[in-house]
């Protein structure tokens, strides 16, 4: 039985549907910086993993003040630190991947997180996986390897198709520490606001040092740029992963993770109308299974 307090089915819907447009915007405002910046690479990729975030943390800064009032203890910090340090990387390998593979590859291999934190939590928790879980990773691992063989067959190709999937592989291992780590500080005492204020802000300042280390700044970059991160850092970060956050102490995290499938398809979609990446049949059938096995896996 749900407490008094909690939210309606249809609000908890809601929030998920916008949660996951907003998300699903991630992958095209990054190519899209990246076309007004006409800059690429880990170095420019770096720019905008670090402005996104540290956008983020300011927008979300008044949650700061929650945290005297939940207490959370010495283990809660420390799991809410490093799932900030984890998130830097994720979005260091998975944003520079967009420079070397298509959106369509690189949401789809992103989003295997579900996969990883089955294994994580067996080596972890010792919570060994099913039959049913063993055999949506293998079907899964199957899909990724037609993605990594496919071409794309677009007006953009993608110039380093194999090094550009592995970022986004090197991503979604990363999401899947986060997530873990994200649940055990909100588990140890730190709410939702808090625990979002010190992922972000840590995330920020680990990533803000290293594009400067690369010989790139942060500004005399033209007006759009600046307005892309923007909307990166309020869509995608505040809205779309903070509304997962919120959601996953309603509904289960397999429901969640089921949803989070969605990403792919609306960020293929939006990368076929603005940038006319048309997906080649061997890796439009190695998405169609990597989604399949994932499912599987989750729905055990």
């Amino acid at each position: 039985m749900q407490p008094p307090n909690a939210p309606s089915r249809w609000q908890i819907g809601l929030i998920l549907t916008i949660g996951v447009m907003a998300i699903s915007t991630s992958a095209v405002l990054v190519r899209l910086t990246i076309a007004a910046a006409n800059s690429s690479g880990v170095g420019f990729s770096l720019v905008m993993a670090a402005s996104r975030l540290a956008i983020a943390s300011l927008i979300v800064l008044p949650t700061w003040h929650g945290i005297a009032a939940t207490k959370p203890n010495k283990t809660a910090w420390y799991c809410a630190i490093a799932a900030g340090l984890i998130l830097a990387l994720h979005f260091a390998a998975w944003i520079t991947s967009l420079s070397y593979t298509s959106i369509a590859a690189s949401t789809a291999i992103v989003t295997t997180n579900p996969i990883w934190i089955a294994l994580l939590s067996w080596l972890w928790f010792n919570e060994k996986p099913t039959r049913q879980v063993l055999f949506g990773i293998g079907i899964a691992l199957l899909g990724g390897l037609l993605i990594c063989l496919g071409d794309v067959s677009s007006g953009r190709p993608a110039s380093d198709p194999l090094l550009g999937n592995g970022l986004a592989l090197v991503g979604a291992w990363a999401a899947s520490g986060y997530i873990l780590l994200g649940r055990e500080a909100q588990r140890q005492g730190f709410g939702l606001g808090g625990y979002v204020a010190v992922a972000y802000t840590t995330a920020a300042i680990a990533l803000l040092p290293l594009p400067l280390l690369l010989g790139y700044g942060y500004t005399n970059y033209p007006p759009a740029v600046y307005g892309y991160l923007i909307l990166m850092a309020l869509l995608p970060q505040v809205i779309g992963h903070t509304s997962f956050n919120w959601s996953v102490r309603w509904i289960s995290p397999t429901s969640l993770a089921l949803i989070i499938l969605l990403e792919p398809i609306f960020a293929s979609i939006l990368g076929y109308l603005l940038f006319t990446e048309i997906p080649g049949a061997t890796m439009l059938l190695g998405a169609l299974i990597l989604l399949v096995g994932v499912a599987i896996a989750i729905t055990d």
